[in-house]
C-alpha cells in the first residue's frame, strides 16, 4: 500500500459501508491513532458492534486483517510526525469558532496532503499509456460534471494550446453526442472524484463502445468510471469537515493534468513547438499597458 494511503482508502470505502461496517470505518477515521491501542474486540464493543464486524470491515476495505489495519495506521502516524506538512497538531475538522489562522492550516495541510497522496500512489505506467494514446489520438473528448466540469475544461485548455484537437464536455447530451462520434483512432477522457456521476458515466461507457481508447481520472480505483476505463489514474484527496476536501481533491487531480500535459507534450514535441510559437505572442498583445503619471 503506497504510503499515508490507510485513511484515505477508508474514506474512498465508506460510502459504500452500510450500518455496522460504517460506524467501524467513522470510528477509526474520527482518532485513527486511538484505534492503533485497541484490539479488535475492544474496537467492535466501542462502536456497538462486535470483533467480528470489525474483521469484516478491514476485508471490505481491502485489508487482509485488523492486524494489517493496526500496521498501516502505526505507519501513516509515523510518517505524518516527521513530515514537514505540519498536520499532526491540526486535525481533520474545523469547527464553526476556529480562528483564520486555524482554517488556513487545516485547509492548506489538507490540499499538500491530497497532493503528496497522489504523488505517492501515481501509476507511472498508467500515466505514459495515458500520454501515448492522448498524443497519437485523432481526437480527445474530456467529460466531466461540477467541479469536474472546471477541470476538465482547464485540460481543454492545456491540451488545445500544444495543438491537440480537443473538447471538453460537461452537458450529457452534448457528451453522449460527441462519445457515438468517436472511432478507435480517438480518446475519451473521464473526469469524476466519486467514479459515480452518470452524466460523466454515461458518455465515456459509450465512448468505450465506440472503440475509443478510455481514460479515467477518480478517486475511487473501484467506481463505475474506473471499472469501464482501459486507463486509471488515481488522484487522492485529504477531508475535513467542510468541503475543502473538494478544494484538495480538484488540486490532486491537477497535479495529474501536469503530468499528462508535459508528457505529451514531450511525446509530441515539433507539435507542442509549433503550437506554442505561433500562440506564444497572444497573451502579450492583449496585456494592459500602464500609464506614467505625467
Amino acid at each position: 500500500m503506497p504510503p499515508t494511503d490507510v485513511t484515505t482508502l477508508i474514506r474512498t470505502e465508506l460510502p459504500r459501508l452500510a450500518g455496522s461496517l460504517r460506524k467501524v470505518g467513522e470510528l477509526i477515521l474520527e482518532d485513527p491513532a486511538a484505534v492503533t491501542h485497541v484490539s479488535a474486540a475492544e474496537l467492535g464493543r466501542r462502536t456497538g458492534t462486535s470483533q467480528a464486524t470489525v474483521t469484516r470491515f478491514c476485508r471490505a476495505v481491502g485489508l487482509d486483517s485488523y492486524q494489517h489495519l493496526l500496521i498501516e495506521l502505526a505507519q501513516e502516524r509515523g510518517r505524518g510526525e516527521v513530515s514537514d506538512w505540519g498536520t499532526a497538531e491540526i486535525g481533520p475538522d474545523i469547527s464553526p469558532d476556529d480562528d483564520l489562522e486555524r482554517v488556513v492550516q487545516v485547509v492548506g495541510s489538507a490540499d499538500l496532503r491530497a497532493i503528496q497522496q497522489t504523488i505517492d500512489r501515481i501509476d507511472l505506467d498508467a500515466v505514459e499509456r495515458a500520454a501515448q494514446a492522448i498524443a497519437r489520438a485523432r481526437r480527445i473528448d474530456v467529460y466531466g460534471v461540477g467541479g469536474s466540469g472546471a477541470v476538465a475544461q482547464e485540460t481543454e485548455t492545456r491540451l488545445f494550446r500544444i495543438g491537440c484537437t480537443v473538447r471538453a464536455w460537461t452537458e450529457v447530451h452534448a457528451a453522449a453526442t460527441s462519445a457515438a462520434l468517436l472511432t478507435p483512432a480517438d480518446v475519451a477522457l473521464g473526469i469524476s472524484h466519486s467514479g459515480a456521476t452518470r452524466e460523466t458515466i454515461e458518455p465515456f461507457e459509450l465512448a468505450k463502445e465506440r472503440g475509443a481508447t478510455t481514460v479515467a481520472i477518480t478517486a475511487d480505483p473501484r467506481s463505475p468510471l474506473a471499472k469501464a476505463a482501459d486507463i486509471r489514474l488515481i488522484s487522492t484527496s485529504s477531508e475535513t469537515r467542510f468541503p475543502t476536501g473538494i478544494i484538495g481533491a480538484r488540486h490532486s487531480v491537477l497535479v495529474l493534468i501536469d503530468c499528462l500535459y508535459v508528457r505529451i507534450a514531450q511525446l509530441s514535441y515539433q507539435r507542442t513547438s509549433t503550437s506554442l510559437a505561433l500562440t506564444d505572442h497572444i497573451a502579450g498583445q492583449h496585456a494592459v499597458k500602464s500609464r506614467r503619471a505625467r
